[in-house]
């Protein structure tokens, strides 16, 4: 559970803004988007290949710079 103290006088929306920071964080939302619907283990292991392949690519266009 997320525990915002809130600083006296502070405006809701800082304390808000600091929320959904924490909230975004901790990969909540993520995992529920991730769940809302079943994926087979080889279509998540290939996604899986096809984002590492596309960082690979990034990382070395920014080294080739």
């Amino acid at each position: 559970m997320i525990v915002i103290n809130i600083k006296e006088n502070e405006p809701i929306d800082k304390a808000l803004k600091r929320f959904k920071k924490k909230f975004e964080k901790t990969g909540v939302l993520k995992a529920l988007r991730a769940r809302s619907y079943y994926e087979k283990k080889s279509v998540r292991l290939r996604k899986e290949v096809i984002r590492a392949s596309y960082r690979l690519k990034l990382q070395e266009a920014a080294s080739n710079d």
